[in-house]
């Protein structure tokens, strides 16, 4: 049985249990995130509550972990300037600069 401390996995019935490891402080969209060593970057957003990680650019339907494999598109984001890093298989470094896509359009960039 799976058993939750806030949005973090604490067991596991095949990973076992989760133990804490050191923190390290990551910014999403300019705001301090606390991560942990090891954690990918959609895992650290996630456990901090943040869920969507994207909007599409057309529609602006919202996207979040999918795959977390690495073999989609759903969970992309700017990371230290770099556009379209898959975030489900990025790990966290301390001090790293995390924004969602959207924040860096332009008014009216409704292309693709």
């Amino acid at each position: 049985m799976l058993q939750h401390e806030g949005n973090r996995i604490v067991h596991h019935p095949i990973l076992g249990e989760w133990k804490p490891r050191a923190g390290v402080t990551i910014f999403y969209n300019g705001r301090p995130i606390l991560a942990q060593e090891g954690d990918t970057i959609a895992a650290a957003l996630l456990a901090a509550g943040i869920s969507v990680l994207r909007y599409t650019k057309k529609r602006r339907e919202p996207r979040g972990i999918f795959c977390a494999i690495g073999q989609c598109s759903d969970c992309i984001m700017t990371v230290n300037g770099e556009p379209n890093v898959r975030t489900c298989i990025t790990p966290v470094e301390n001090g790293m600069k995390v924004c969602s896509e959207e924040s860096q359009w332009k008014a009216g960039d409704d292309q693709f």
